[in-house]
């Protein structure tokens, strides 16, 4: 599989994450993604309206390619809804947990994200009534896992995180705004301030990075701005457009404010 885009240590693949040979087996040291939920989301390129029962068989088979790729000391950082109401409700991140450990990844722990400015209230149920009422949880998780072991040896590798960052974000509630769809032109973009932690506090400096579906490009962007090798893939050409478009945007501004500073 030709690459899609390729600009200095990032490279886009326009390709199908549960078919694809285009990257080598145990070469990657990080996941983050954000797979599709599953709740209607109009992309132009995968059914969002899937049978819960073939959404799990998706996930299992997308999850197994991903570990496929990861190095024995990989990790994974899993973004997902905590549950989900619309069209019944589902213990989302249970079930998806559930599931990476049938494929073989080790649980490690769980990030609450309070993703600031999410509205999910689009209905009670039976209002101000004991009758059926729903409980909406306005956040999402991070869930992380690993494949073999969950200790890394540094060597000489240099890790670029803070100690005020370490603090703060190995507290397991991270609170900080969404993407807008509106903005960012991605029916479900994810913000850059995510990846970026994560790849900041699970990963060192020039490491691998994969995200299976790159969207919009924010984890290719965090990885290109704290100087890993970014790997994305996206079944649908324009995402992959989009996600270059973003990447040359941000990255090039950032490298001018450096050169200005």
């Amino acid at each position: 599989m030709k690459k899609y885009y390729s600009w200095k240590n990032l490279a886009i693949f326009h390709d199908d994450f549960l078919s694809t040979s285009a990257i080598e087996p145990e070469s990657v040291d990080l996941i983050v993604t954000s797979p599709p939920y599953n709740v209607d989301i109009k992309y132009n390129s995968h059914d969002d309206q899937m049978n819960y029962d073939d959404y799990l068989k998706f996930s299992h088979d997308w999850m197994t390619q991903a570990y496929k790729f990861a190095k024995t000391s990989g990790r994974f950082c899993l973004n997902v809804p905590l549950d989900k109401n619309k069209g019944g409700q589902q213990s989302v991140s249970a079930d998806l947990t559930l599931i990476a450990k049938e494929v073989g990844w080790k649980y490690h722990s769980t990030i609450i994200w309070n993703e600031g400015n999410i509205s999910r209230r689009t209905a009670w149920g039976s209002f101000k009534s004991a009758t059926a009422p729903y409980v909406i949880a306005p956040v999402e998780v991070i869930i992380i896992l690993f494949k073999d072991r969950w200790k890394k040896t540094k060597y000489d590798r240099d890790t670029d995180i803070t100690k005020e960052e370490f603090m703060a974000w190995t507290n397991g509630v991270w609170s900080f705004n969404g993407e807008s769809k509106k903005r960012i032109g991605h029916p479900a973009p994810f913000p850059i301030e995510l990846p970026r932690r994560c790849i900041k506090l699970f990963s060192f400096v020039g490491d691998t990075i994969l995200d299976p579906f790159l969207g919009s490009g924010s984890t290719l962007i965090a990885a290109g701005e704290t100087e890993r090798i970014g790997i994305g893939f996206d079944i649908d050409d324009n995402y992959c457009e989009l996600a270059k478009t973003r990447i040359e945007k941000t990255l090039s501004i950032n490298q001018l404010n450096l050169e200005f500073n």
